[in-house]
C-alpha cells in the first residue's frame, strides 16, 4: 500500500461558525482519532481532494505541525449539492493491528466469454478487506482470461492469505453472462439503486453544510 504525506494544523476552536470559516479559506475541518486521545485539526482542500477524489487507496502521513501520524481516512462527509469535503476523520494506527480498508477491484485479461457474445458483468468495484497494515493490497487483481460465459469469480476465489473479506465468499465479484441475462440484471441493479437514493434522502438532505459531523 503506497503511503502520501498530508499536512495538517491543530485547530483550538471547534463549532460550527469556526468549521465555516475553516471551508471559506479553502481547508476542510478534520478530526484523528485512534491514539491517545482526538485530535481536532485542519487540512488543505486541495491536497485532500487529490487523495480522495480517485479510486485509489493510500496510507496517509498527518503531518500534524511536524509530528507525523500513520492513518488512513476512516470517513468522509460531502456538501449534497456540490460534492466538496466538509469534514473528514482519521484514524492513526499502528502496524500491529488490523485495520479495515475498502479496496478496489481490478480486471486484466480477455474473457472468452465476452468474445463468444457475452457481457462481462462487474458486481463490485471495492471490497472491504481487514488485515495488518503491511498485508494491506492496493488493489485486487482478477485474471478474467478463462472465463466463459455464465462463470464467476468469487471472493471465495481471491487471494486469502493475510486478509479478511468482508463479504460473503459466496458473493460475486465479477461474471459474464449471457447478452439478454445482462440486460435482465443490469435492470435489477438499477431498479435497487433507486430504492436505495428514495431510502437514503433523509440522510443526504441532513449531510449540509452546517451540520456535517456533528460540532463542525
Amino acid at each position: 500500500m503506497k503511503t502520501v504525506q498530508l499536512e495538517a494544523s491543530l485547530r483550538e476552536n471547534t463549532g460550527k461558525a469556526q468549521a465555516k470559516k475553516i471551508r471559506e479559506q479553502g481547508k476542510v475541518p478534520a478530526i484523528m482519532y485512534g491514539g491517545e486521545k482526538e485530535i481536532h485539526v485542519v487540512v488543505d482542500k486541495k491536497a485532500l481532494d487529490k487523495i480522495v477524489f480517485t479510486p485509489e487507496r493510500y496510507f496517509i502521513e498527518l503531518n500534524i505541525d511536524g509530528e507525523k501520524h500513520n492513518t488512513i481516512i476512516q470517513e468522509h462527509q460531502f456538501h449534497p449539492v456540490t460534492d466538496h469535503i466538509v469534514h473528514i476523520d482519521f484514524l492513526e494506527f499502528s502496524g500491529n493491528e488490523p485495520i479495515v480498508m475498502n479496496i478496489p477491484i481490478r480486471t486484466h485479461g480477455i474473457a472468452p466469454g465476452v468474445q463468444a457474445g457475452g457481457n462481462l458483468f462487474s458486481k463490485m468495484r471495492y471490497v472491504l478487506i481487514r488485515a495488518l497494515p503491511k498485508d494491506m493490497p492496493e488493489r485486487i487483481e482478477i485474471d478474467i482470461s478463462s472465463l466463459q460465459i455464465n462463470m464467476a469469480v468469487h471472493i471465495s476465489d481471491l487471494p486469502q492469505e493475510n486478509r479478511e473479506y468482508l463479504a460473503a465468499p459466496e458473493a460475486t465479484v465479477v461474471a459474464v453472462i449471457a447478452a439478454r441475462d445482462a440486460m435482465l440484471d443490469e435492470d435489477l441493479v438499477e431498479e435497487e439503486e433507486e430504492e436505495e437514493g428514495e431510502e437514503g434522502e433523509g440522510a443526504e438532505e441532513g449531510a449540509t453544510e452546517e451540520n456535517a459531523g456533528g460540532e463542525e
